[in-house]
C-alpha cells in the first residue's frame, strides 16, 4: 500500500510543481518573495506552543477531555476541549471504513488515470467540446475566441453538481476554469510575443461553464446533453456585478466603469462550494499574476509585480495596465456566485466575503438559518477567514425566496482567524508530536467589518473588503501554510481546512514552525481541524487540531489522526477536499513530494477507524486533480493540466492523455464508478 517512489524531476519547484504550473498558473508565486511581511504570529509557533500548555492545562483540569465518538473535537461550558484519540481499533481492517472498502491505489507515475480494482472510468467532457448552440466541434489547428466562447474552457477545477427538477436522470454540472497553458494550447506560441487571436482565445477559456449531464442508468456513467438551455460559458470578458458593501466605492471605479459595480470578467477561479439554496460560489485566486506594472504597497502585499506579464494581456487591452487602470486588480479576488438555474443571470462578485486570493467557500448555516462561508487565502503565510450572514436563508424554491437568498452574502460580518497551541515548549520544527499526543489549542474569530463599519483601527469598511490582507496583518491573525480549500462535514459540523505546504517556514527572516505548523520547511502540508464553541458557526472561538500531517507514513514526523501508520497510504500536498455521503473527507493533491503522481484519497473522520486514509486514484503525467464530487454511485473529478510539465510544448508534449499519442493534451472532467454499478467504497 506504501511503495514510494523517487522524486520525479517534474515535480521540482515550487512544492512540488513544474516551473510550467508556476508561470502560468500562480505567476511565479512560490518564488517571489512572501507578500505578507507582518510580525504577526505564524501557525507554527502556535503549535509548538500548544502542548506544554496543554499538558498544564490538563493537570489543572482547566480542560475537560470530552471522550466523544471518533475522537471529534468537543467544546464544553464555552472552553475549547479536544476529545481524546481512541485506542480500541478493530482486528481486521481489511474491509475498511464504510465508503473506504476498495483496494487502494498504488503510488505510481503512469500517463493515465488509475483507479482500484472492480471499478471503471470514462471522460465526461474535454476542454474545447461544444455546449452551446451553434459552437462548432474542438480543432486544434482551427481555434478561434468565438469558437472558445461556445466550448467548455480549459484547465477545470473546482467541480459541483446540481439537481434537475424534471428532467430524470440529468444534473447540472458547474465547472471552474483557473488558467491557461498557452504554449500547450497553440502551435507554435511564442510567450514573448503572443497573438491577439491567441490572447482572445484564452480570454475566452478562461471563467466559468454550466453544463447539463445525463447519467446512464446502469453505471455511473456522465455525458454532456449540448445545446440544453441551462448551457452556458462565462469568460474574462462577461460582465459581473459587484454587490454589497465596497461595490460602487472609490476603490473599485475605472475609467470604463465609473460606476464602480460592473466587472468584464472572472479569473483563475480555483476551488468553490454549493450553497444550500442553489446557486454555486467560485474563489478568484491568483488574479494578481494577470496585471502588470503594480507599484503601490497594495499591490505588492497582493504580488501584483512592477513588470511585465507573463501573458502580455496588457498589450491588447489598457485594463490590465495598472498604470493606466489602477484600481482594475482591485475588482478581483472576490467569491464570486452564480445562479446556475438562470442563463440570463449576471453572476455577482460578493464585496462582503473580502478580498484575497481565495482558494474556495463553502457556506454552512446556524440554526436559525444564517449562513456561514469558511475560505483560505493561498498564499505562504497568509490567513484563514469566515462571514457570518446576518440574513436568514428563506426556504422554498419560489421565485420570491430566490431573490431574497441572493442578498444573503451582501450584509453580515467577516473574520479572520488567530490560533493559540496548547503546548508552545514541545514544538522543534521537525513534526514530532507534543507530549500530549496531538497538536491542537483554541482559536479566536476576529472582526474585520460589519457591513460599513470598520473594526480594524485606521481603516474604513471599504478599505478593510479591498484590502483585507492588509486589514488581517493589522489585526495579528496567525500566518498559515497556505490555507486552500475549506470543508464543513455535513455530519458533524467540524470544519477541515487543507493546508497544502510552505518550502518557507522556518527560513531565514521567515516564521518558524509552531503547533498549528509545526514542520519547517514544510514540503508535505496538513489538515486541519476544528470546532466551533457550542457548535455554533456564529460563534467568535473555536478548538481545533490538526486532523493530518502529511508525508511518508515512515516518517516519524507525520500523523493520521492516530491510526495505524502502517495501514495507510502516503499522501502530500492535500489541496481540495469534499465529504462523501458516510461522512469521509476525500482529498485532491496538488504536487506530491514523494515521487508519485498527485490524485484522491479518502479518510475516515469517525469511529474506529477515524484516520483511516486511502488512495483512490491517480492522475496523468503533469497534471492535477481538483474538484472531487462524491456521490453514491460515482466520483468526479478534474483532472487540471495534463503534461504540464518543464519543456513541454505542443509539438513536444509530455503527455498522450486522454486520447492518446498524436493528440493535443486536453485537460477534462473523468467520472468514476464501479463495475457492477453498486456504491463507491461499500
Amino acid at each position: 500500500m506504501r511503495r514510494l517512489l523517487p522524486l520525479l524531476s517534474t515535480h521540482s519547484h515550487g512544492g512540488g510543481r513544474s516551473a510550467l504550473t508556476c508561470r502560468y498558473r500562480c505567476g511565479d508565486a512560490c518564488f517571489h518573495e512572501v507578500p505578507n511581511t507582518s510580525d504577526n504570529e505564524y501557525v507554527g509557533d502556535v503549535i509548538a506552543g500548544a502542548l506544554s500548555r496543554r499538558s498544564m492545562m490538563r493537570a489543572t483540569a482547566a480542560v475537560t477531555v470530552a471522550a466523544t465518538a471518533g475522537g471529534a473535537l468537543a467544546v464544553q461550558g464555552g472552553q475549547e476541549a479536544v476529545a481524546a484519540t481512541p485506542t480500541a481499533r478493530p482486528a481486521d481492517r481489511s474491509a475498511g471504513a464504510r465508503g473506504l472498502r476498495f483496494t487502494p491505489v498504488a503510488p505510481n507515475t503512469d500517463d493515465k488515470v488509475t483507479v482500484p480494482d472492480g471499478y471503471a472510468q470514462s471522460v465526461v467532457i474535454r476542454w474545447g467540446e461544444p455546449i452551446l448552440r451553434g459552437a462548432p466541434a474542438f480543432d486544434a489547428d482551427k481555434q478561434s475566441a468565438k469558437a472558445q466562447a461556445g466550448q467548455f474552457g480549459y484547465n477545470n477545477d473546482f467541480l459541483s453538481l446540481l439537481p434537475l427538477r424534471g428532467e430524470r436522470g440529468r444534473q447540472v454540472m458547474v465547472a471552474n476554469h483557473e488558467y491557461t497553458d498557452e504554449v500547450l494550447m497553440f502551435r507554435g506560441y511564442d510567450p514573448e510575443n503572443p497573438t491577439r487571436e491567441q490572447v482572445e482565445i484564452a480570454w475566452a477559456a478562461h471563467g466559468l461553464s454550466v453544463v447539463v449531464v445525463q447519467e446512464e442508468h446502469r453505471s455511473g456513467r456522465l455525458t454532456p446533453v449540448t445545446r440544453h438551455p441551462l448551457n452556458r460559458r462565462l469568460t474574462a470578458t462577461s460582465a459581473f456585478e459587484l454587490t454589497g458593501p465596497a461595490a460602487g466605492g472609490a476603490l473599485l471605479r475605472t475609467s470604463a466603469d465609473p460606476a464602480g459595480r460592473t466587472v468584464l470578467g472572472t479569473l483563475n477561479n480555483c476551488a468553490g462550494g454549493t450553497t444550500p439554496w442553489g446557486t454555486t460560489l467560485h474563489g478568484e485566486e491568483n488574479f494578481n499574476q494577470y496585471f502588470a506594472h503594480g507599484s503601490s504597497p497594495t499591490d505588492k502585499r497582493y504580488g501584483i509585480g512592477s513588470g511585465a506579464t507573463e501573458r502580455k494581456w496588457e498589450r491588447f487591452d489598457k485594463r490590465f495596465d495598472v498604470k493606466q487602470e489602477p484600481n482594475e486588480p482591485h475588482r478581483f479576488g472576490w467569491v464570486v456566485e452564480l445562479d446556475p438555474y438562470d442563463p440570463d443571470s449576471t453572476p455577482r462578485k460578493r464585496t462582503a466575503l473580502g478580498r484575497f486570493k481565495h482558494e474556495a467557500a463553502q457556506p454552512r448555516l446556524t440554526a436559525d438559518g444564517r449562513p456561514v462561508v469558511y475560505m483560505g487565502d493561498d498564499e505562504r503565510f497568509d490567513y484563514f477567514y469566515k462571514f457570518v450572514s446576518s440574513k436568514r436563508m428563506m426556504k422554498g424554491s419560489s421565485r420570491r425566496a430566490r431573490e431574497h437568498n441572493l442578498t444573503l452574502l451582501d450584509e453580515g460580518t467577516l473574520y479572520v482567524a488567530k490560533l493559540t497551541g496548547d503546548s508552545p515548549a514541545d514544538i522543534d520544527g521537525t513534526g514530532k508530536l507534543p507530549n500530549d499526543g496531538e497538536f491542537d489549542g483554541s482559536g479566536q474569530w476576529i472582526p474585520l467589518a460589519t457591513g460599513t463599519t470598520s473594526h480594524v483601527p485606521g481603516m474604513t469598511a471599504e478599505e478593510v473588503y479591498v484590502f483585507t490582507r492588509v486589514a488581517a496583518d493589522k489585526v495579528g491573525a496567525t500566518k498559515m501554510d497556505r490555507p486552500e480549500d475549506v470543508e464543513p462535514s455535513p455530519r458533524t459540523g467540524r470544519v477541515y481546512v487543507a493546508l497544502t505546504n510552505n518550502k518557507d517556514r522556518g527560513a531565514a527572516g521567515k516564521a518558524g514552525a509552531d503547533e498549528a505548523n509545526p514542520r519547517t520547511t514544510n514540503k508535505h502540508g496538513h489538515v486541519l481541524e476544528l470546532a466551533e464553541h457550542w457548535d455554533d458557526p456564529a460563534s467568535d472561538g473555536f478548538a481545533w487540531r490538526l486532523f493530518l500531517v502529511a508525508g511518508d507514513p515512515d516518517d516519524p514526523a507525520t500523523y493520521f489522526a492516530g491510526y495505524p501508520k502502517d495501514k495507510v497510504s502516503p499522501i502530500s500536498c492535500p489541496d481540495n477536499v469534499a465529504f462523501d455521503p458516510y461522512g469521509n473527507l476525500w482529498i485532491s493533491t496538488d504536487g506530491n513530494q514523494l515521487g508519485s503522481h498527485d490524485g484522491l484519497f479518502a479518510v475516515a473522520t469517525q469511529g474506529e477507524r477515524r484516520g483511516e486514509l486511502k488512495q483512490f486514484l491517480t492522475v496523468p503525467t503533469g497534471a492535477e486533480t481538483c474538484g472531487p464530487v462524491i456521490q453514491e454511485r460515482r466520483v468526479l473529478v478534474a483532472v487540471q493540466h495534463p503534461g504540464e510539465v518543464d519543456g513541454a510544448s505542443v509539438e513536444k508534449p509530455a503527455s498522450a492523455w486522454p486520447d492518446g499519442p498524436g493528440k493535443l493534451v486536453r485537460p477534462a472532467v473523468v467520472a468514476v464508478y464501479r463495475k457492477d454499478g453498486r456504491n463507491i467504497g461499500v
